[in-house]
């Protein structure tokens, strides 16, 4: 029973400008647009309708406009205060993995990976809210989003709420196009030249995202607008049509550069192979030689008689005798009588017998070569421009879940596997990277990770997922949070992803013991930079001068320090660390030396020496490639003599970078 409050509708008078806006959107539809306070008229549209002659075409143009199309690309301009506080005890094989699970606020997490990432991306991925009315629009906040992104999932006290966008909404449409522009385009710096980008999207907003791409990529970068079925019963929700599709929108960073590989054939749609015990081939060449220097006086050393015995094995003898009566004897002789040679020498005859093939002719039997299916050249087709195959049934990315978590936690179906895994082998080689800024479920992690075990590749996945808090009193998140509970984690939607992977590396492992591959991920949460902004209180200066002698934030570990240093000198977060004691002191040594850092909360006078020698010896030792940034922080320094005659030290024998946060 829904509750009539003094905001209702039904305990006001009627709103006679809405029955107005109303009246013109029945009648004239184009009038409607969205602005600043909701649903209003375009005055302009409506004096052309009526032919008033003061309406002038100067700032009309070809595109998309809607209200805080400004702000929002101001918005992917504006950097981020944030840092990636690195997780490893919710991480998965911390040490040695290549992947990224990334907890937190994709627009301010996209912003943060622009140094370490930019050009890097081969794939984009994503399944954003389809803005149907049901789902969650992310609420940017242009002063502070990381404060937002907190307050939004609970982890600071505020009043900022996740809500749905509904369709009662004036703003319905502009509030879904501001949280997709700025994303778009830092996603696209993120892309490489020959990279693709991969959509999901339904009808609601298609058109939408169709214009925000061409602008944000091109409209010459355009690939594809793929309808993709994956409901072929239909949904009878729908009004007049029941539903069996959604689209997949491609696109690439530069058309001229990327290449769409094709899917590899079904096998029971392979009708020209055939397959032995070493796998599936086809017939090639005939074993003879032919052209012009195919002739026995050409290439004496190839004409020799061959032998084929009763289990139609081919084999060669150095007498040119068979080893039974029943054994059949060839020579590289042509139809027309001609002596040519054999392509392949006795020994190689001798060594594979199994890549040769015997086939009854018209005039006895003859030998061919076979073509082996190897991982690279297996039958392939090229994509048709609907997607459909059974497997991409949204009841499979149901199942699949079903099966990993016990049940079906989530309220919508997640993708399939199979769908993404699907784009994974169109748009990737086999040590590319691949994002999902909208990782739900955690499916395109999975997909990457039981391609690599299909075809022995080494690509990596970055996932970003928003912690966004399960309601247990929510009837289409009660399960999920029911579960997050039984596995003891916060009820929170990240946590959904993170176990799904775990599940899946496991199942992939246990079904390919034979095969090592990477499914472990580190997991990193978004969080305020852990270095201080100064924010002074007019009102007691001495009392913020003093608190701020430490510029890191208190609480703060070594290592939440030195991922933000690997985010701002643009370091892959997955590269090598070493530690070492210099000098009775951490120091920590990152991508063979590029970055060397010791975070230790105090350095006196007398260590200065030893610890300034200590690391030159092992910069020494790594000799990294490139020029070394050495940083500290600066509060552990007793003195400025301390620190100018370490920073001294340092830069004599070579590292003339030094920093002190």
């Amino acid at each position: 029973m829904q509750k009539i409050d003094a905001a209702s509708p039904e305990a006001q008078s009627a709103d006679l400008v809405a029955g107005n806006v109303d009246q013109f959107k029945a009648m004239f539809p184009e009038l409607i647009t969205e602005g600043p306070n909701g649903v209003s008229v375009n005055v302009d549209v409506l004096k052309a309708l009526v032919g008033d002659q003061t309406v002038t075409d100067a700032e009309e143009k070809y595109g998309l406009n809607w209200h805080g199309k400004r702000r929002a690309r101001q918005l992917a301009l504006t950097p981020s205060t944030g840092t990636l506080r690195p997780m490893p005890d919710e991480s998965v094989d911390w040490d040695t993995t290549q992947n990224l699970m990334i907890e937190g606020d994709n627009l301010e997490v996209l912003k943060l990976l622009q140094k370490s990432y930019a050009g890097k991306v081969k794939l984009i991925y994503i399944d954003p809210p389809y803005n149907t009315g049901k789902d969650f629009v992310y609420p940017d906040n242009f002063q502070d989003n990381i404060k937002n992104y907190l307050e939004l999932t609970g982890q600071v006290e505020g009043g900022q709420k996740i809500s749905s966008n509904t369709e009662a909404s004036g703003r319905f449409h502009t509030d879904w196009l501001n949280m997709m522009y700025p994303r778009l385009k830092l996603a696209k710096n993120l892309l490489s030249d020959n990279g693709l980008v991969f959509i999901s999207i339904d009808s609601s907003e298609a058109t939408n995202l169709r214009s925000i791409m061409d602008e944000v990529f091109g409209s010459e970068n355009f690939i594809g607008l793929l309808p993709t079925v994956m409901n072929l019963k239909g949904n009878n929700d729908a009004f007049a049509f029941a539903d069996t599709h959604e689209f997949t929108v491609v696109y690439a960073r530069n058309r001229e550069n990327c290449v769409v590989f094709q899917l590899p054939v079904p096998e029971d749609s392979l009708d020209d192979w055939l397959e032995d015990e070493r796998g599936l081939y086809k017939r090639a060449d005939t074993l003879r030689r032919t052209g012009q220097d195919a002739s026995r006086e050409r290439r004496p050393n190839g004409w020799f008689s061959v032998f084929i015995d009763e289990n139609g094995t081919v084999y060669a003898t150095n007498d040119d005798k068979p080893r039974t009566e029943s054994d059949i004897t060839l020579w590289p002789v042509s139809e027309a009588g001609e002596e040519l040679s054999w392509t392949w020498s006795k020994q190689k005859i001798n060594d594979e017998p199994f890549n040769l093939i015997v086939v009854d002719g018209r005039s006895g039997k003859n030998i061919y070569k076979k073509q082996r299916a190897s991982l690279g050249d297996l039958p392939t087709s090229k994509p048709k421009s609907i997607l459909y195959k059974p497997e991409y049934s949204s009841s499979n990315g149901t199942a699949e879940i079903a099966s990993l978590l016990g049940s079906n936690v989530f309220d919508s179906p997640p993708k399939p596997r199979s769908l993404i895994r699907d784009f994974v082998i169109l748009g990737t080689s086999t040590d590319d990277i691949v994002l999902d800024f909208f990782a739900g479920t955690g499916t395109t992690g999975h997909a990457v990770m039981a391609q690599n075990f299909s075809d022995h590749g080494s690509r990596r996945f970055i996932l970003v997922q928003l912690p966004q808090p399960l309601d247990p009193m929510n009837k289409g998140q009660k399960t999920a949070a029911e579960f997050c509970d039984e596995i003891g984690k916060p009820r929170a939607i990240a946590e959904l992803t993170k176990e799904r992977l775990r599940r899946a590396a496991a199942k992939l492992k246990a079904d390919n013991p034979l095969f090592a591959s990477d499914t472990g991920f580190r997991v990193f949460k978004l969080d305020h930079s852990n270095i201080r902004a100064w924010n002074p209180n007019p009102a007691d200066l001495e009392a913020d001068l003093l608190a701020h002698q430490d510029h890191l934030v208190e609480g703060r570990t070594e290592s939440d320090i030195l991922y933000e240093l690997l985010l701002k000198l643009g370091l892959d977060l997955c590269v090598p660390i070493e530690q070492r004691m210099v000098a009775a002191k951490d120091v920590h040594a990152v991508g063979g030396g590029v970055l060397m850092a010791c975070l230790a909360p105090t350095i006196s006078r007398d260590e200065v020496e030893s610890l300034a020698q200590g690391i030159v010896a092992w910069h020494k030792e790594l000799s990294p490639a490139g020029d070394t940034t050495c940083v500290f922080r600066d509060s552990a320094f007793a003195d400025d003599v301390a620190k100018t005659n370490l920073a001294a030290i340092l830069e004599q024998a070579g590292i003339a970078s030094v920093r002190s946060l």
